[in-house]
C-alpha cells in the first residue's frame, strides 16, 4: 500500500502539511475533472440536486485516498 512509503508529514515551503492535503487536492481536481465530463454529457439532468451529488462523490473519492494513505 502507499503507507509504506509516503510519511505522515511533508514539508510544503518550509510548513509541514499532513499527507492528507494532498490526498484532497487529487480529489479535488479529479472531482473538477469528473465535474467537466458529466457537464459536457449533460448528466446532470437525471440527476435531482447536482450540489449534493458533487460533494458525495468528493467525500467518497476523498475517502478513498485517505484510505490508500494510511
Amino acid at each position: 500500500m502507499l503507507h509504506e512509503w509516503i510519511p505522515r508529514e511533508l514539508a510544503f515551503l518550509d510548513a509541514h502539511v499532513p499527507t492528507l492535503f494532498l490526498a484532497f487536492l487529487l480529489a479535488a481536481v479529479a472531482i473538477w475533472l469528473l465535474d467537466k465530463w458529466l457537464a459536457a454529457w449533460n448528466l446532470y439532468d437525471l440527476v435531482w440536486y447536482p450540489a449534493l451529488l458533487r460533494v458525495a462523490l468528493f467525500f467518497g473519492l476523498f475517502s478513498v485516498f485517505g484510505l490508500m494513505v494510511y
